[in-house]
């Protein structure tokens, strides 16, 4: 039976470009194939876009009937998650982790002093092995966090506890550089060194936090004492392993089963999704969607997470919740996080229903464009309460340098599109110097006064692109002069010139918008396009001025005959020096006679 791809191509067309982990589900709506991506557009589409060497990926997309995705924060929680999903699916196109003779492990050696190394060998010989590890990347991270804190022996001398009373062992070079605390001289005591490794095990597990809290106790001690040296010491391992988890919130959760649901909602539907964590990692995910029939968040909630947590046959207690339900399970416990792991993970929850939201959107755009920009309309008139839908959008901007070549633009967005026809570019004839204000009042009045004479179509809506002086250099024309009834917006920079913030109403308020929305977008999309237009005009008026000439003020001498006679003369200067028959010889007689004529009259003024 063939499988239908129909889906498919509106999930490659806006899958985002996140780093992330995509599940392959077959027909059945069984997990097929797991996989880490950096680049989560890219990589899933590259299955798609090409037929592949290997007979197993072209079965393998043969057979996909659906794509789902989680996106998280970072590579290195893409390749912890993966994991975590293959172990728990165990998908028939990923190589199964049977054994530990494919992947390498980490081995903690059954010793009187354990060594800690990677492997790909397993020997029973009551030697402990962590893993397999489908990627080098953590298991790296891990071994380097653990030798450069830890002062273990790496050395494969088979040490004894009698032959270090016999003093057979001699302190090699890493003991010096102080990478071994040397024990084959007893310079360690072994329970002190069994400690490090019982550490060393606890990291592998996963239980660095519970090392965190006791070295940070043990300092506070030290401190309390004046061992300020020692409690130092401590504190650089505290500083690492902090370090280490901060590189990854899924491999460190301090929850070890939590559900962690998120939320978001437009005008008419509601999104939730759930991440599920087992033993510290997230392994499963899920995304529901529903119509608003009912206003209160609340109620939406705690419908969606009972029927989520039925889905995934979830009976853990602590639920992690973005705020609390309008119904809850006496037999859990709600919690709403502030900081920590639990904040990080729930916030991860949230950014995957944003990301659901935004391709559900993008998907819809795609069938119906006119419906995105009635949105994006639609917003801007709720985030400015603007009686009327801004169909026509008008924005200006300046453009000089020292008050030379002074213009200004003004682009023209129609039903959140630009209308190129309508662009007007305006050369700056009133003001001297570099004032941008009274450009601005002078373009504005030209440009208005124009449109009410000829009785043309005034926008719904004008952006200044310089913000608050700009926005009152408009409404003194527009509303102070003109009487016109036209809503006037600013658009405010950061530091860095890049949009921030949109302002409107007099005095001017900030209107905040996220910058992952769509509607913040799309003014920068207006910002960048008025700017752009005004420079580009600017630097071609420029242009002229640098290339004009005297021969540009000769009557009768276009510009052929300019061309002509710069490329025989090479120069202005040499042109003027030359006699009438060698200019006749370029140009011919009667301009020759009328360039002679200009020359000599000149040098003889």
């Amino acid at each position: 039976m063939k499988v239908d791809k129909s889906n498919i191509k509106n999930v490659l067309a806006n899958i985002p470009t996140n780093p992330g982990v995509y599940q392959y589900l077959d027909k059945k709506g069984e997990i097929i194939y797991v996989g880490k991506a950096k680049n989560l557009h890219r990589r899933v589409n590259s299955y798609f876009n090409r037929e592949h060497d290997s007979l197993k990926t072209n079965l393998l997309v043969r057979n996909i009937a659906e794509i789902k995705y989680t996106v998280v924060d970072s590579e290195q929680d893409a390749f912890i998650l993966e994991n975590n999903l293959i172990k728990e699916y165990k998908p028939k196109y990923n190589i199964l982790l049977k054994d530990g003779k494919t992947y390498p492990c980490i081995c903690i050696t059954n010793e009187p002093y354990p060594r800690v190394f990677k492997t790909r060998n397993i020997i029973k010989n009551g030697s402990e092995y962590y893993g397999p590890y489908t990627f080098n990347f953590a298991l790296d991270l891990v071994l380097d966090l653990i030798h450069n804190q830890y002062p273990i022996r790496t050395c494969k001398t088979p040490i004894t506890i009698d032959g270090i009373e016999k003093s057979k062992y001699k302190v090699c070079l890493e003991y010096h550089i102080k990478k071994c605390c040397g024990v084959c001289e007893a310079k360690e005591s072994r329970e002190q060194y069994l400690k490090m490794i019982d550490e060393i095990r606890k990291i592998i597990k996963g239980d660095a936090n519970e090392i965190s809290k006791s070295l940070l106790k043990e300092m506070k001690t030290l401190a309390d004492n004046l061992e300020f040296e020692k409690a130092n010491e401590l504190k650089k391992k505290y500083d690492a392993i902090e370090l280490f988890k901060s590189k990854t919130i899924i491999a460190n959760l301090t929850t070890k089963d939590a559900d962690v649901f998120g939320y978001d909602e437009d005008e008419q539907c509601a999104y939730i999704s759930m991440l599920k964590i087992h033993n510290g990692a997230i392994i499963k995910s899920q995304i529901v969607e529903y119509k608003k029939n009912l206003d209160e968040k609340e109620k939406i909630l705690s419908f969606a997470i009972n029927e989520l947590r039925q889905q995934l046959q979830s009976t853990t207690r602590e639920i992690l919740v973005p705020f609390l339900p309008d119904i809850t399970d006496e037999n859990a416990h709600y919690y709403i996080p502030q900081r920590g792991d639990g904040y990080k993970v729930q916030q991860l929850a949230q950014e995957n229903v944003k990301q659901y939201i935004i391709d559900k959107l993008n998907r819809e755009d795609r069938l119906n464009p006119e419906q995105k920009s009635h949105r994006l309309l639609k917003k801007l008139q709720k985030s400015l309460s603007l009686n009327k839908l801004p169909l026509i959008i008008e924005c200006f901007d300046n453009s000089n340098i020292m008050g030379q070549d002074a213009v200004a633009g003004c682009v023209v967005f129609k039903n959140a599109k630009p209308s190129k026809q309508d662009y007007r570019k305006y050369i700056i004839k009133t003001v001297e110097g570099a004032d941008d204000y009274a450009s601005m009042r002078e373009v504005v009045e030209r440009r208005y006064s124009r449109i009410v004479d000829e009785q043309g179509e005034l926008p719904n809506l004008i952006i200044a692109d310089g913000g608050i002086g700009q926005m009152h250099a408009i409404k003194d024309i527009v509303i102070d002069k003109l009487h016109l009834d036209i809503p006037i917006a600013g658009l405010k920079k950061d530091d860095r010139h890049r949009t921030a913030n949109l302002l409107f109403g007099f005095p001017p308020q900030e209107i905040s918008i996220d910058p992952r929305d769509e509607l913040f977008k799309f003014l920068t999309q207006i910002q960048d396009e008025v700017h752009r237009y005004a420079i580009t005009f600017h630097k071609t008026k420029s242009s002229k001025r640098q290339v004009h000439s005297e021969l540009d003020e000769i009557k009768g001498i276009g510009e052929k005959t300019k061309k002509e006679l710069l490329r025989a003369f090479k120069s202005l200067k040499r042109a003027k020096s030359a006699s009438v028959e060698e200019l006749e010889k370029v140009v011919g007689k009667s301009k020759a006679s009328i360039l002679y004529k200009h020359f000599n009259n000149n040098l003889t003024a």
